[in-house]
């Protein structure tokens, strides 16, 4: 831990350690806005609002307020430059002529509008700049769950000093740096795929492929706040655990899923599957 409450005197501390090339010291830090009191009301209200096929003990579990913490992780940004291809579509209306057979059962002739789509080859160039890429740099907390309570306003980055961080607990970076850096850089590559797929003219697009080059890379570790929660819901089953951004509020976490509750639906809608059927066959 970088901050810690001595087990001796219980007064806050901050543990200074040399940083490390692949373990820096924290660059910024964003400040805590949540209290534990709201934060423990924002996670009650989301086990609540749970959806139908939570377990029902789990959205009657009351939530046990764990630690905050200042949860380390990356801040990365890039210059991205694209090449790319795709099948550009363009839709166009045609008339036809059709054959069917009326109310009386006679043959007619009629005429529709159809939709067709136009489809050409399309190759280019994109560029941007690619910022604001937050990764995990702790092995307790992955990216998909960081990504849940995400995001967090970077407006408010603070530069680093250890008073920001006295009388709460902050975690070391327990990922080096590499290897934060390898996964920032994957999800710079998806961001600027998602971006492509808006930047496509036309009406609709396909077999789009394209390949990126990251220049100008920036990297910093910034402390993040974070309130984590664990939830006991059955004696035999492990607590969950809960975040709550403890800049803006937001909640996120696994729901334990009933299996009666599913298995029920299903029947349920067998059942009113094979009565359609029957009504079908009876006619």
């Amino acid at each position: 831990m970088l901050a810690t409450i001595c087990p001796y005197c219980a007064s806050p501390s901050v543990i200074q350690r040399p940083p490390s090339k692949n373990r820096p010291s924290p660059t910024f830090a964003i400040g805590f806005v949540v209290d534990q009191d709201r934060a423990t009301q924002l996670v009650k209200q989301w086990i609540r609002r749970a959806h139908f096929f939570a377990r029902s003990d789990f959205k009657r579990a009351a939530p046990d307020c764990t630690r905050g913490v200042y949860l380390p992780a990356y801040l990365y940004g890039a210059v991205a430059d694209t090449q790319y291809s795709a099948e550009i579509g363009e839709n166009y209306t045609e008339t036809e002529t059709y054959t069917t057979t009326d109310s009386k059962g006679k043959r007619v002739t009629r005429t529709r509008t159809v939709t067709k789509t136009e489809w050409r080859n399309l190759q280019g160039q994109h560029s941007c700049y690619v910022v604001d890429v937050i990764v995990t740099a702790s092995k307790g907390t992955d990216n998909d769950s960081l990504e849940a309570i995400e995001p967090f306003d970077l407006r408010s980055l603070r530069r680093f000093s250890p008073s920001i961080v006295t009388g709460w607990m902050a975690e070391l970076p327990s990922k080096d740096q590499s290897t934060c850096f390898q996964l920032a850089h994957t999800e710079t590559i998806t961001k600027v795929g998602n971006q492509l797929k808006h930047f496509m003219p036309g009406d609709s697009h396909r077999n789009l492929q394209h390949r990126t080059q990251l220049s100008r890379e920036v990297i910093d570790l910034v402390l993040l706040p974070i309130w984590c929660f664990a939830v006991r819901y059955s004696d035999d089953a492990p607590p969950v655990q809960i975040l709550v951004n403890g800049q803006t509020g937001r909640v996120a976490g696994d729901v334990p899923t009933s299996t009666t509750k599913i298995a029920i639906v299903v029947i349920a809608a067998l059942l009113v599957i094979g009565l359609f059927v029957l009504l079908l066959a009876s006619q």
